[in-house]
């Protein structure tokens, strides 16, 4: 059973600002067919969305293993945790990144968790994982190393 989940999903701003796809549809249909248009962006609106929502990663501490989207890594092998948010985010996701760091990151999530590796023979340095609620991730990866 999981200690942590947390799915990446679009934010409702994201989902309303893709909304725009529908009046500019409609806006190229118009000497066409306007209900034409209404309908085809309407159709390319819910796809849009859906990709999204399909496509979003998870985050999951779960049977001694952290999960984010299609990657895992024994919780064993894992060093300290560090939230970021606002402008310490912005640094971390880009001047301070390292190019080897492993990235699951969503443009809708300000705050992201960097979980240090303390594997030697790995030559990732850390994960960087966008999180809505960055200190609940790093409170289960805690008790969970501490299992």
């Amino acid at each position: 059973m999981p200690s942590y989940r947390e799915k990446l999903s679009p934010s409702a701003w994201l989902m309303l600002a893709i909304g725009l796809v529908i009046p500019a549809t409609a806006l190229i249909f118009l000497p066409v067919n306007l209900p034409l248009g209404i309908a085809v962006g309407s159709a390319l609106w819910v796809g849009s969305v859906g990709l999204l929502w399909w496509s979003a990663p998870s985050l999951m501490v779960a049977d001694g293993q952290f999960h984010a989207g299609r990657a895992t890594i024994e919780i064993s092998s894992l060093g300290s945790a560090s939230a970021f948010e606002k402008e310490e985010a912005r640094a971390e996701r880009g001047v301070n990144l390292d190019a080897r760091a492993w990235l699951a990151l969503r443009p809708w999530v300000d705050p992201v968790v960097k979980v240090e590796l303390n594997d030697p023979l790995d030559p990732t340095p850390y994960w960087l994982v966008s999180s809505k609620k960055p200190q609940a991730l790093i409170t289960a990866l805690q008790a969970a190393r501490d299992n």
